[in-house]
Formats: structure tokens, C-alpha cells, sequence
């Protein structure tokens, strides 16, 4: 919804300017990002805790089948009371392995947010110093189909001067 209300602003506020009057840049904020050395030690560690995460989630699955594999095999010969304290036992296993798969996600989207901030800012940095520098009105982001249609004539593609500024 942001996206929207600030495409609207931007185009009722080029539509208002002379297109003489000021100059803008536009850029790949995921070709950017991508080029960052940052960037591929971020999603290399981020690649090693999700894998590890599956890991133990694997653990943790296996471990229920077993264990319910086992129950299946023994529970016509049970008393009903132990029956029901090892079904009651499944079921809380069953739960456990729910909260961890639920709290991992949880953590997955921290860690990547915590990872992928600083590199946020310093794109966002390198492309405010680039616009004070060369004088641009704004510098807009070409991914995500935000922005269908740029005159190169009147705006500037400033995606490699990015990359160099964040390096």
C-alpha cells in the first residue's frame, strides 16, 4: 500500500515539475544488494542456520514415528491407563515439535531481518550521498515492476555508481 501512495505522490509530483526543472536517478536495489560481498556472507550464514534448523526438525519428526511406531505396536496389549499416558505423551511430543517448527520461523525471519538491515542502510545511504552529490530530485527503485516506464533522457540508470559507493 506504501508503494502505491508513494508512486502516486512521485507522479503527481512529476506531472507538476517541468521535466527540465530537476534530474533523477533509478536503480536496482536487488542488483545492488546482490553485488555486496556483505550480502553472499549473509545468505551463506543464514543458508547454515536454516539448515540446521531443518535439522533438528528432522530430529525432532523422526523421533515422534518412532516413537508412535512403537506405541502402535505394543498399545492392544496395554493397560488403558498407560495407553493413555503414552497417547498423552505423543500428543505433548507432537506439540513440542510444533512450537520449535513455529518458534525456528520465527527466528529464521529475525536472523534474516537482523542480517539484511545493515545492508539495507548502507544501499539506502549510498543512494542518498549519490542524489546530494549529482543533484537528483529522487533516485527510484526499478525492481518489482515499481517502476514500468523511464525515460533515459531524463533520468539516469545509477545502479553501477551505487554498487561502487556501497563497496
Amino acid at each position: 500500500m506504501k508503494k502505491y501512495i508513494l508512486a502516486s505522490l512521485l507522479l503527481a509530483f512529476v506531472t507538476t515539475v517541468s521535466a527540465q526543472s530537476f534530474r533523477y536517478g533509478y536503480f536496482s536495489y536487488d542488483a545492488v544488494l546482490k553485488a555486496m560481498t556483505a550480502y553472499t556472507v549473509a545468505e551463506k550464514n543464514l543458508s547454515d542456520l536454516r539448515a540446521q534448523y531443518e535439522q533438528e526438525a528432522k530430529r525432532a519428526g523422526d523421533d515422534f514415528n518412532k516413537k508412535y511406531e512403537d506405541f502402535l505396536d505394543v498399545q492392544r496389549d496395554l493397560a488403558p491407563t498407560i495407553r493413555q499416558k503414552r497417547q498423552a505423551e505423543l500428543v505433548d511430543l507432537m506439540e513440542k515439535n510444533s512450537a520449535f517448527q513455529k518458534e525456528a520461523e520465527r527466528l529464521m525471519r529475525q536472523a534474516e531481518n537482523d542480517a539484511m538491515t545493515p545492508l539495507y542502510r548502507r544501499i539506502a545511504d549510498a543512494a542518498a550521498r549519490l542524489g546530494r552529490e549529482r543533484g537528483y530530485a529522487f533516485i527510484l527503485n526499478t525492481d518489482n515492476h515499481n517502476l514500468p516506464y523511464v525515460d533515459p533522457t531524463m533520468g539516469e540508470d545509477v545502479t553501477e555508481v551505487v554498487k561502487d559507493y556501497i563497496e
